[in-house]
């Protein structure tokens, strides 16, 4: 008996440290090969090299570098960061090794103000006297847009250009949520602020028909403008072939309209680079990719210990931390906050650059960054560059700047804010919830009531409306939050509350709009927004960092396993029905019922 628990234990033991083995070596495994797609070695550009940028798939500030990515990998959807484009592009004009851009165009997906500084870095190439030619299956209006500005534009012959002019459509779930039995209890502040009406309402106001029609307009006369400059063509004229619905059209009529020069495929734009570059037909092309330019040096610069650091804010704004293999990019004030207050005290650090993409978020996060943002301003220079979106949140958080510098086709503004707060009484009703307690006030209980389900731990939402006293305390918390967002920027735009209140009600309004209004300072991009901080802290010669620094593979993929663990960890202990119980009620009583978010609104 005693040998046999001991061969028992010996066995038991064996697998035990087999299992770890086998676990460690799969995890380094899994590592080697995850790292494998996260890294890229030194590339060697050559002599008569073609840069091929892509116009297809996603346009982030920067590339995502989650270590994940590449198990969910969808080559339909690459994802580009804008800052290694206009990189590559400036390396391009620089480097003598390069001759030309083939501009590689398909469905972009952006926002047209992302497609603005790529498409004047692509005009200031051409300054170099260097080609740029431009191919395309299917084209809509942001690749489009850019690809204008080639030499030459071609078309597969059975590809297509989407060219119809901007619109919007909003799917409104106020009847869908009725059936389910919840109610979405609206409190706002601002005619315009239109992010509450697809809970509540079944059609679009006329305040928001008005902002819409108003900043669809002014972007869909920019792209006009551009194209029509590029290719020759009237405005007039481009409107008249935007109704022909073109996407449907017979390519060569495309051409008879001179929207592009020809009509060719993929195999026959590379003969014709060949040409272009006079090598023979069998000869291989020579191209380099965005990615394989990030490890060429570019531009030589003066060694200065003088910095101005560019800080990137993009997504929406939380008030911690995304939680694990959360994909989209969010601001958090945990974070960003830390960051500021590391730049307002590094001294090397002369001005920042707060280069904001975000249609807002939790009115309390966007209150602890703008904080951020007043405290640096007191010590050195900070300038706003605004991307696709610097509204609502957005907006709060870069009002303090001494600064506003905005593409032309930014949305901005939005200064307004909402709660909206689920009532699944009803829905409770229906599937059979009832709910007894008791209460030591009469309003210990808000928002404790969480519908759920059992077995499936599944937390939904709150169980009973607002009472009509507590209703009127959170009107009363969001409109005395709206007075608050109005004082900061009246007193960063040197403006009355009176004159801001005006021009805010949750209105939306382009870069161009803004500029008339007083909202933004002026039109540019991240680095007329560089110059103009280089210019306010009164420096010459200065490097550029870029921050939050990203992190590498490996950092990334500790933190993302780390947190991955410790949420399983709790759930094993506390078991799946009460974590996830908690997990609700603790997003309730931590979520901020002052939301300034603007609602995304272009279709394409």
């Amino acid at each position: 008996m005693k040998n046999f628990l001991k061969m028992m234990f010996a066995s038991a033991l064996g697998v035990v440290i087999a299992s770890v083995v086998l676990s460690v070596l799969s995890v380094v495994i899994f590592v080697g090969i995850a790292a494998s797609f996260g890294s890229a070695p030194a590339y060697i550009l050559q002599q008569g090299t073609v840069l091929k940028v892509d116009l297809k798939g996603i346009i982030n500030e920067r590339e995502n570098a989650n270590p994940f990515d590449f198990l969910f990998h969808n080559s339909s959807f690459e994802t580009y960061g804008l800052n290694d484009i206009l990189s590559a592009i400036k390396k391009a004009k620089d480097n003598e090794k390069i001759k030309g851009i083939y501009l590689h165009a398909g469905y972009t997906i952006s926002g047209y103000a992302t497609m603005e500084p790529i498409r004047k870095a692509l005009l200031d190439f051409k300054e170099s006297g260097k080609f740029i030619i431009a191919y395309g299956e299917q084209f809509n209006h942001r690749s489009y847009y850019v690809a204008t500005v080639a030499d030459e534009i071609f078309m597969n012959p059975q590809g297509g250009l989407d060219f119809r002019g901007l619109a919007t459509s909003i799917q409104f779930n106020r009847g869908i949520l009725e059936k389910w039995g919840v109610e979405m209890q609206a409190y706002k502040v601002g005619t315009y602020k239109s992010a509450v009406e697809p809970y509540i309402q079944d059609k679009m106001s006329d305040a928001n028909k008005e902002q819409v029609t108003a900043f669809l307009n002014d972007i869909w006369e920019n792209l006009l403008k551009g194209i029509s400059e590029s290719r020759g063509i009237s405005i007039e004229q481009l409107n008249r072939y935007a109704d022909e619905f073109l996407l449907f059209a017979n390519p060569q009529t495309i051409v008879d309209y001179k929207l592009i020069d020809g009509l060719k495929y993929g195999s026959e734009v590379e003969a014709y680079l060949k040409e272009k570059l006079g090598i023979e037909a069998d000869a291989k092309l020579k191209i380099a990719g965005v990615n394989d330019l990030k490890t060429i040096p570019g531009e030589k610069k003066k060694i200065s210990k003088d910095k101005i650091a560019v800080l990137y804010a993009e997504g929406a704004i939380v008030d911690d931390i995304a939680p694990a293999f959360y994909s989209e990019a969010s601001i958090t004030a945990k974070e960003y906050v830390k960051e500021l207050n590391k730049l307002k005290d590094d001294k090397t650090v002369k001005a920042v650059v707060f280069r904001v993409n975000s249609p807002g978020g939790s009115g309390y996060a966007s209150e602890q960054i703008w904080h951020a943002v007043n405290e640096l301003r007191k010590v050195k220079p900070i300038v706003v560059s605004m991307g696709d979106y610097a509204a609502s949140g957005g907006y709060y958080i870069s009002c303090g700047a001494n600064k506003i510098i905005s593409e032309p086709n930014t949305l901005t503004g939005s200064i307004g804010v909402f709660g909206l707060i689920p009532n699944g009484a009803q829905l409770a009703k229906k599937i059979g919830a009832t709910y007894d307690g008791v209460s030591t006030n009469k309003h210990s209980n808000f928002a404790d009531d969480v519908l759920s389900i059992p077995l499936l731990g599944i937390g939904l939402l709150p169980a009973r409306p607002l009472n009509n006293e507590e209703g009127a305390l959170v009107q009363a918390y969001v409109e005395r939050f709206y007075d608050v967002f109005l004082t900061h920027v009246s007193e960063g735009r040197g403006k009355t509350k009176e004159e801001i209140d005006a021009i805010g009600q949750g209105r939306v309004w382009t870069g161009n709009q803004a500029l008339k209004l007083g909202l933004v300072d002026e039109l540019g991009g991240i680095d007329d927004a560089i110059k103009a901080a280089a210019g306010l802290a009164e420096i010459v010669d200065y490097s550029i960092g870029e921050y939050p620094a990203q992190k590498d593979f490996f950092m990334s993929l500790l933190e993302e396993s780390a947190e991955s663990v410790s949420a399983k960890m709790a759930q094993t202990f506390m078991g799946k029905e009460t974590f996830e119980q908690k997990r609700i009620l603790n997003a309730w009583q931590n979520y901020d019922y002052r939301q300034a978010v603007v609602q995304e609104f272009i279709n394409r």
